[in-house]
């Protein structure tokens, strides 16, 4: 199965550590999603990232719990990002976490990709159930 829409996103700084050891920055932010369209949800999370001193470089890594519906399902599932940039190329991984699907979403497991384009946010939910 396959669904797409947009989401409004919203990073706010936690704390930061280690700044500027050797050009490298590591960050904490919290994270707030709203999901529109077929997945209809809101999502809160914790993000990590680093930023190098080179320009197109950086790394974060993030987990958020899911909480509305899914092609009309309830429940509640949690996704893991994996992303780097090298280079201003980005390589980004979403999965579901095994197992963490709740309610009518018992079983959820998937991957899900970000675009983002004229700084609107969408996504694109490939998921088995």
């Amino acid at each position: 199965m396959n669904v797409s829409g947009k989401f409004d996103v919203s990073l706010k700084p936690v704390d930061t550590h280690a700044t500027g050891i050797n050009g490298n920055n590591l960050a904490r932010m919290t994270l707030d999603k709203t999901f529109h369209g077929e997945l209809s949800a809101e999502s809160k999370g914790e993000m990590l990232s680093a930023m190098t001193s080179v320009q197109g470089s950086a790394g974060y890594v993030a987990i958020e719990q899911v909480v509305g519906s899914l092609q009309g399902k309830k429940g509640t599932f949690v996704l893991q990002h994996f992303g780097t940039m090298n280079g201003g190329k980005d390589r980004l991984i979403l999965e579901v976490v095994p197992s963490s699907g709740t309610g009518e979403l018992v079983g959820l497991s998937g991957q899900m990709s970000i675009r983002i384009d004229n700084g609107q946010h969408f996504y694109e939910f490939e998921y088995s159930l």
